[in-house]
């Protein structure tokens, strides 16, 4: 059987920006939308994890054939995991942040705000830091746990779980280091303190570090049938 030939790394390249600038025009622009139009803050959250739910999940399916990390903590878990070659690790990264802050820069614009803000809203304490830890724990499991599967389920698991860990975690559920850097450029609903953001990151690394450790521990998963 033929194999489809990889794509070109500059095309993979490519599609980490695109999708991580998707991913971020969903967050920041919903983010601005529910802050303007609803009537609470928990009709505001709920519709921005539906928003930000989906719009991860047509990222990732629709551009699954070329690269759909869309975050460095994931990268960074499949590359320990030995699914992504360490030289291509900074790299994409890279094109992530920058796709975060285009996107960021971008939904600023849209809605008419300051197009380069500096957020001023205060994330900070052990309870947040617990949440980003928990979150990105969380999110980096279902991707591995599902790394192999066609892209519509990797999809799905990882859109419902964002959209569901908005709302269960006392952080709103950043877990990627990309999108915490551009949230630092909006002063908006989604905005976050610049000063904020070391611990944010810190707490996302760990939990990524936690969950590639526990599926690696885990090992390969065996049929209940045996």
């Amino acid at each position: 059987m033929a194999v489809a030939p990889r794509p070109g790394f500059s095309r993979q390249l490519a599609s980490e920006f695109v999708g991580t600038t998707g991913l971020l025009i969903a967050v920041v622009g919903s983010g601005i939308a529910v802050s303007r139009a609803a009537e609470s803050d928990a009709i505001a959250l709920l519709i921005h994890a539906i928003v930000v739910g989906f719009a991860l999940i047509t990222l990732i399916a629709a551009l699954a054939p070329w690269s759909n990390h869309f975050n460095p903590a994931v990268t960074l878990a499949l590359w320990r995991s030995g699914r992504v070659e360490a030289r291509r690790v900074a790299p994409l990264m890279g094109a992530q942040i920058a796709g975060a802050l285009v996107g960021v820069l971008l939904a600023n614009l849209m809605f008419g705000e300051t197009w380069l803000a500096i957020g001023d809203k205060p994330r900070a304490g052990f309870g947040l830091w617990l949440g980003e830890a928990i979150a990105t724990f969380g999110l980096v499991l279902v991707v591995l746990a599902t790394a192999g599967r066609r892209a519509e389920v990797v999809a799905w698991v990882v859109g419902l779980f964002i959209a569901a860990a908005i709302w269960f975690t006392s952080s709103t559920s950043f877990a990627n280091p990309a999108v915490t850097l551009g949230r630092v450029v909006t002063d908006t609903w989604s905005g976050i303190r610049a000063g904020d953001v070391p611990a944010f990151i810190a707490a996302q690394l760990a939990g990524a570090w936690g969950a590639t450790a526990w599926v690696s521990w885990m090992g390969k998963p065996t049929s209940l049938d045996s």
